[in-house]
Order: structure tokens, then sequence, then C-alpha cells
């Protein structure tokens, strides 16, 4: 049992030492640059468009659903996959209410949608581009894709979530929705 704990722990120290060394420390109030898009991005029925650079809808499938961390989670997101770098857009103007480092999401942001109802969660980003508090258009590149957090040693990809928010709720409240859906104009999972 011993010889247990002391392998848990080496593995432990393992990953945050990796975690630590993949962190970008950047002077006190600079933000890193982001290249501009340059093509218009695709958009579905919602109005939301594909939030990664050169990714057309065909491209998009749903894995809302599927099992996550050993079969005790389900996964309530979509995963889009691209290299290491490519600008992540804003899928639909709002406010940036929250950039956050996380365990399992690595680096990552919660906007605000301009009516309050919504907040959409980016995770496993590479760079930030946009402060908290910042106004984003749909469009604007907010960040580039990534491996961070628990998709560390995994292909590079944004983990993007959709929630609905009730009045009142803060940015890690609210209920998710199938985002695959308001992105490909075509039903989800059920």
């Amino acid at each position: 049992m011993r010889r247990r704990g002391v392998i848990v722990g080496l593995v432990t120290v393992a990953l945050l030492a990796l975690l630590v060394s993949r962190v970008r420390v950047l002077p006190a109030g600079q933000v890193p640059r982001v290249e501009a898009a340059r093509s218009a991005p695709a958009s579905g029925a919602s109005g939301l468009i594909v939030p990664v650079q050169g990714v057309p809808v065909s491209a998009l499938h749903s894995n809302w659903g599927e099992p996550r961390g050993d079969g005790d989670r389900e996964h309530h997101a979509i995963d889009i996959l691209a290299p290491k770098g490519t600008p992540v857009l804003a899928a639909a103007s709002g406010t940036v209410e929250k950039r956050f480092e996380s365990g399992l999401g690595g680096h990552t942001l919660y906007i605000r949608t301009p009516d309050g109802g919504g907040v959409h969660y980016y995770a496993h980003l590479d760079t930030i581009g946009v402060a908290e508090g910042a106004i984003v258009r749909q469009g604007q590149p907010i960040a580039t894709v990534g491996d961070s957090g628990s998709a560390a040693g995994g292909p590079p990809h944004l983990h993007l979530e959709v929630k609905e928010m009730a009045p009142g709720e803060r940015w890690w409240e609210g209920r998710n929705i199938d985002p695959y859906p308001l992105l490909a104009g075509k039903p989800g999972r059920s």
C-alpha cells in the first residue's frame, strides 16, 4: 500500500511539473496578441460561429454525453480539434466575465452574452488574448487552441461549453446545452 502511495505521489509531482512548465508568465497587465482572422467563419442556424479559425461546420461532430474521467462524468461540450496556436474566435459577442486557470480546463475563458442569458466557456487554451471585462465581437480572436489542463499530452483542441443562464447566476453556474446543433445547424445527441 505504501508503494502505491509513493507512485501516486510521484505521478502527481510529474503532472504538476508538466503543468508549470507549460504556463507562460507575462508582465503585469500585458495580454498576448492573437492574430486576426483571415476569413469569415462558418455560422450555424443559432447565429453562433465555429469558434476555431479555418474549421468548417462540416468538420464538427457531436461528442455530447460521452464518458469522461473513467466514466464518472459526461462530456457536456464540443471538442474542436486544430493545431496548437490556431486562433480561437468569439462564437458570439459578449463580455469576458472570467479568465480562469482550471485543473481540468487549463487556461479558460468565460464570455457572457450581451443579454446575460448565456455563457460560453472556452477551455484547453494555449494563450489568452483578452482581459476580464473586455467586450468582444463575434468572430474576434480571443485566444489560441492548446492542450492545457486535462488535455495535456493529447491532441490540441478547443473545448466549448454553452450554458443557459438564469438571472443572477454566476459564470460557473447555468445549464449546459449541446453546442453541436447550435454550431452545425443539425440535431445533436439526445
